[in-house]
């Protein structure tokens, strides 16, 4: 399956994002507005009072989606980010590698 890498906003107040088998529900006034498969999503920025339930919230971090929430005015007010996986060891001889000055192999002819 792709990974589309959707971004789903969400900017009316007091909406509630709430988890639903393998889709995300969007509530508005305690009314189903809105329903999204979950694998179409990659993260949500979320507006003002926007509420993820405890069950979306866990999700998105165990799959590594990311969550955002910005004030009404899109100021950044904190992100849920799960852990970034990657090879520490090659990180560090990148670093390393990056501070030393350029060389090169000349082939003998």
């Amino acid at each position: 399956m792709k990974n589309l890498l959707n971004t789903l906003y969400v900017t009316t107040p007091e909406a509630y994002l709430r988890l639903e088998g393998e889709t995300v529900c969007i509530m508005i006034e305690k009314q189903k507005r809105m329903q999204v498969p979950l694998h179409h999503l990659y993260s949500f920025v979320l507006f003002e009072n926007v509420m993820l339930s405890p069950a979306l919230l866990a999700r998105c971090a165990k799959d590594g989606r990311t969550v955002i929430w910005l004030d009404r005015s899109g100021r950044f007010q904190c992100r849920l980010e799960s852990p970034v996986s990657g090879n520490i060891l090659l990180r560090q001889t990148q670093f390393r590698s990056a501070d030393k000055p350029l060389f090169y192999c000349r082939k003998n002819s």
